[in-house]
């Protein structure tokens, strides 16, 4: 029998290039199997991120299984760097992750917004790691469309999974809705938190972009998908044309 050494981690490695030379890196390691962070930060959680303290209105998390919000721990260095940094200060950022570099000139909050959405996802809240494929197949810097098409393509892929498994499947993407209202009220939540603990603004902006974001998808289904009906025409056309 052929025996395969364990995938190793995932990492994506996020470089902060200031305006002042100076220079701010963020390791984020992930494990292969389960898809959620390794969280390496040695740092003892603050008192703030207490369950008690962050809950979201919608947190499904037990207070007495769980003493902290596993985002908010993990978000705690990513708050504590940012919290006298200007959203709107220019940056380059350099994103190393598996097989790619990307290197973009653009504001802290982009910058911000793109590292926050990996680690909320893949921190272990039972609501965001729905999205856990979007982390998995992490694209830095996405876009309004390019967020839509992938989570429309990810979650109708999982349906036909799921029909192939003999389950119901979702093709009208009713629970997908559900999920982008709960994942609102989670980032809302988070930024309200976040504005009690910054002198400045760049994460909780970071965080209002990700909840911009989550409003689109959760916003009228059909719309959106009118929206990208277009890029898919060969598709739709009968195959058996060529």
């Amino acid at each position: 029998m052929i025996k395969f050494d364990s995938p190793p981690e995932q990492n994506i490695t996020y470089k902060f290039k200031f305006e002042d030379k100076s220079e701010k890196t963020f390791d984020i390691s992930i494990e292969p199997k389960t898809f959620s962070l390794i969280r390496l930060s040695a740092t003892p959680p603050a008192d703030w991120t207490r369950l008690e303290r962050f809950a979201c209105r919608n947190c499904p998390l037990s207070k007495a299984e769980h003493d902290h919000c596993p985002i908010a721990v993990n978000l705690m260095d990513i708050i504590d760097f940012f919290s006298e940094i200007h959203s709107y200060d220019q940056v380059q950022i350099e994103v190393r992750a598996k097989n790619r570099i990307y290197i973009k000139d653009t504001s802290v909050q982009q910058g911000v917004s793109s590292v926050i959405g990996v680690v909320m996802t893949t921190s272990g809240c039972p609501v965001l790691s729905k999205l856990k494929p979007m982390a998995r197949f992490h694209l830095p810097f996405a876009d309004l469309e390019e967020t839509q098409v992938r989570i429309f393509s990810f979650y109708l892929l999982a349906q036909f999974l799921r029909l192939k498994k003999g389950e119901l499947p979702d093709w009208n993407m009713d629970e997908l809705a559900d999920l982008y209202e709960n994942i609102r009220n989670i980032n809302m939540n988070i930024a309200n938190k976040i504005a009690n603990l910054e002198k400045e603004d760049a994460s909780i902006n970071a965080v209002v972009v990700l909840n911009n974001f989550a409003h689109m998808v959760s916003l009228s289904i059909d719309d959106n998908l009118e929206m990208i009906e277009p890029f898919l025409k060969e598709f739709i056309e009968d195959l058996n044309t060529f």
